[in-house]
């Protein structure tokens, strides 16, 4: 894999070499963000000129569309691989930097492509888009970007247990350029920017059942120990974070553990898990260009306006997790799913069905599947658990094959996947997938 990227890296040199203006496609969530972030700084260092577009999906109208652009090299980060046999046709260079479940289509000369599955390497939990990313970057002397593979690795739920496969690498560069630290601490969020109770009901990883999403529950929590809930973690007495510690500890030990650092970052953007999170709720409030000028250095007002669209995201979320607490999911014989027209709702259903599952309202022997209608459309979003994955479910492959029959798309991981069908189709394909996840589990 080291060497496809190298190929790709040798390539990206010739480019830079040549003066070529470099065209840069990306995905919309904290991964992408991370992974245009990573290209496009290492091309601003190389005194390289570029054109970013961030899509919230890549479609294949896009796909012809951007066939016609007059760039001599296309960089396509985390997304592009299910689109490589139209990239074969392009009279351009071509680098496709993702992580995603991969057909069997060849690259032709003109197209170098890195992604893991390649590699039988598990794009879903040891490698990310902005890890492919960088590895694309790699050998133009780049390990001091390695911190933003691993932004992309937290907004993925790579990173939550400690980095494996690549990311290990990856997590290696970033110690050895000087840039990165690691040291044990509580997981929570926003420790210098929240009110405790707020900190601990907006920390989804690890989760913390009945205080996750919940800011009552938190708020009783911290009652129950005579702490003040609304003075931030920062400012507590270390008596007061040490008997918080024990009794967080004792609902979910992976709290506490290594926290990942960039100490010559701006205080809010610090922490990795943390920097992921500001990306994330630039993606989701469609402001991924914002997310972007924050990773390409600025600050201020940057972050001023991510901040409150963090805590927008944040309470969307929280009226979510309520909804579902409220209302729970539709049960079906293999999946369960969730399905509302509610805007703030559908702006976070992929979110609310991977946390639901992980703070225990969601049943979590059974896929979650978030339904959410666009005028004519629907999106929806597949979530499942490592253990259900290793008893068979791939929601990449069966969101792929269910959205197909309906004139739909769709793909991603096995573990989380995501797809586009008409509205008319819905109860059809949730039928259809709820048999393809039954076949896949019979049969594993």
């Amino acid at each position: 894999m080291l060497n496809r990227a190298k190929e790709a890296s040798d390539m990206l040199k010739e480019h830079i070499e040549k003066d070529s203006v470099i065209r840069i496609i990306s995905h919309n969530d904290a991964d992408g963000i991370s992974s245009a972030a990573v290209i496009a700084n290492a091309l601003a260092e190389e005194g390289a000129q570029f054109h970013t577009t961030i899509f919230p999906r890549l479609k294949e109208e896009n796909v012809n569309q951007l066939r016609h652009e007059k760039y001599d090299l296309f960089i396509f980060s985390d997304m592009g691989s299910p689109f490589i046999k139209e990239f074969n046709t392009y009279k351009h260079d071509v680098i496709v930097a993702d992580h995603h479940q991969v057909d069997d289509t060849e690259s032709e000369s003109n197209v170098v492509h890195i992604n893991p599955h390649l590699f039988g390497i598990d794009g879903s939990k040891d490698l990310s888009g902005a890890g492919s990313s960088y590895l694309a970057v790699r050998e133009l002397d780049k390990k001091h970007l390695a911190h933003f593979a691993l932004i992309g690795a937290f907004g993925d739920m790579q990173g939550q247990d400690g980095f494996v496969g690549v990311n290990k690498l990856i997590r290696d560069d970033a110690i050895e350029s000087g840039t990165l630290e690691i040291h044990e601490g509580l997981k929570i969020v926003s420790k210098t920017s929240e009110p405790i109770f707020k900190s601990l009901a907006y920390t989804f990883s690890p989760p913390l059942p009945k205080i996750s999403g919940d800011l009552e529950g938190a708020r009783e929590f911290l009652e129950r120990m005579n702490l003040s809930y609304g003075i931030k973690f920062t400012d507590m007495e270390d008596e007061e974070k040490d008997l918080l510690k024990d009794a967080l500890i004792s609902i979910n030990p992976d709290i506490f553990g290594d926290c990942y650092t960039v100490p010559k970052e701006a205080p809010l953007l610090r922490d990795l898990e943390e920097y992921a999170y500001i990306l994330d709720a630039c993606g989701k409030n469609k402001k991924p260009g914002l997310g972007l000028s924050i990773a390409l250095g600025e600050r201020d007002q940057a972050i001023d306006a991510a901040l409150k669209l963090q805590r927008q995201y944040r309470d969307q979320i929280v009226k979510g997790l309520e909804w579902v607490k409220k209302e729970g999911a539709v049960q079906l014989n293999s999946i369960q799913y969730l399905y509302s027209e509610d805007k703030v709702l559908k702006s976070v259903m992929g979110t609310i069905a991977s946390i639901g599952l992980s703070v225990e309202l969601l049943d979590d022997s059974k896929p979650v599947i978030g339904l959410s209608r666009l005028h004519k459309d629907i999106k929806i979003s597949g979530r499942t658990t490592r253990e259900m994955v290793a008893k068979g479910v791939n929601l990449g492959k069966a969101l792929q094959d269910s959205s197909n029959n309906f004139g739909g798309t769709g793909g991603g991981h096995d573990i989380a996947a995501g797809a586009m069908i008409p509205y008319e189709s819905k109860d059809n394909f949730l039928h259809l997938l709820d048999e393809m996840v039954e076949y896949q589990l019979s049969n594993d």
